[in-house]
């Protein structure tokens, strides 16, 4: 692979692959480092993309793919034992910091983040990239190697999931005043 070819793919890229990363594993470390690992794939099988999709959807693939081996891992380590992580039904549940709390996002942000943590992997997936990364239904329908019906029918639930989720937040805080 050339160097300015990955030169190119880094810096147009970087930041949304970064910020996708970070919204999913909510750690600026762990963001980076797996921001590199893409990279490093990239580095390894650029000669294998055919250009079937844009280089931005393979990118945004690789970085699906990093952040579901993250998580695979991080399972096995906090279980000692392996146990399969189901991608399309598990929450993505991180510990640390969410990035509302390092960043100091705005409330109305950080109110979706804290209800988008209980949906399930896919529909956080599909929000992250619908409505962060604002990629479009094809895009992320390539990424995630779906039907653009898929993702429409997803996103759909996510949303309605998230409505439901803040509405029963904004009766607890009433119900606590």
């Amino acid at each position: 692979m050339q160097q300015s070819i990955f030169h190119r793919l880094y810096d147009m890229y970087h930041q949304d692959v970064f910020n996708f990363l970070f919204y999913l594993v909510k750690n600026r470390t762990a963001a980076e480092d797996l921001s590199h690992e893409v990279y490093v794939r990239v580095l390894k099988s650029y000669e294998r993309f055919e250009g079937k999709s844009s280089e931005k959807t393979w990118l945004f693939s690789i970085a699906k793919n990093v952040a579901i081996d993250y998580f695979r891992k991080k399972q096995v380590r906090d279980k000692h034992a392996f146990t399969a992580f189901d991608w399309e039904t598990e929450q993505l549940v991180s510990s640390v910091p969410s990035p509302e709390q390092s960043m100091e996002l705005n409330d109305e942000l950080s109110r979706l983040l804290l209800a988008l943590e209980r949906c399930s992997g896919d529909q956080k997936m599909v929000i992250i990239m619908r409505y962060l990364q604002e990629l479009s239904i094809q895009e992320t329908a390539d990424i995630l190697g779906w039907t653009t019906g898929k993702v429409k029918t997803t996103q759909h639930r996510a949303l309605k999931n998230l409505r439901q989720l803040l509405e029963a937040q904004d009766g607890k805080e009433a119900n606590s005043l």
